[in-house]
């Protein structure tokens, strides 16, 4: 049996067990690799002046999908994508407490290729990008998974396609078409 059909295993077992957070203890030796990495694409974001490392992005998205471990996990892929998630949303908390003021009124300029070297500056980019990724989630949730694939959790687009069972050409139309409905809700926000 294969890495992934093992984890995709534990993960049924985590849902059908008596004790669900025991099996998902046994499952994160298998994972933790492959979160470190995750982690690592979040945090490449945050740079620089960043106070969270790897590990513990790692150890907090462990708790968070630890109180879920009873979820009803399809594969490993699913697993991914949910972790992803739960990273981002850390990475986002963490980014509003490097916050050190609101911009009252402003609308922060938004540039999903490059975003700004200073951390305040940086900060508030990442949580804008997350009310609006909140906004598209309401209009198109599959663009949401893999713009978040992509450019929170730092997946090539091959990586991509296989956590969401997608073609690779799929990443990235809705890539595109993620990347045009933010910039079209932030111009929305402006006016």
């Amino acid at each position: 049996m294969n890495n992934a059909q093992t984890i995709t295993r534990m993960l049924h077992e985590c849902r059908a067990s008596d004790d669900p957070t025991a099996s998902f203890d046994a499952l994160i030796p298998l994972v933790y690799d492959d979160l470190k990495q995750v982690a690592r694409q979040q945090l490449r974001r945050l740079r620089p002046g960043q106070t969270i490392n790897t590990t513990g992005l790692v150890n907090d998205s462990y708790a968070k999908l630890k109180a879920s471990a009873d979820l009803d996990w399809t594969d490993r892929q699913h697993f991914f994508a949910i972790a992803a998630r739960a990273m981002r949303q850390i990475v986002v908390d963490h980014a509003r407490s490097l916050m050190t003021h609101k911009r009252d009124g402003q609308i922060v300029a938004i540039d999903l290729e490059n975003l700004p070297t200073v951390t305040e500056q940086r900060a508030e980019q990442i949580v804008y990008i997350d009310q609006l990724l909140d906004q598209l989630e309401s209009i198109n949730p599959d663009l949401t998974r893999t713009f978040e694939c992509t450019y929170f959790a730092g997946y090539t687009q091959e990586e991509a396609a296989e956590m969401l069972h997608i073609s690779v050409r799929t990443v990235q139309r809705r890539w595109t078409q993620a990347c045009a409905w933010l910039r079209e809700l932030a111009n929305q926000g402006s006016e």
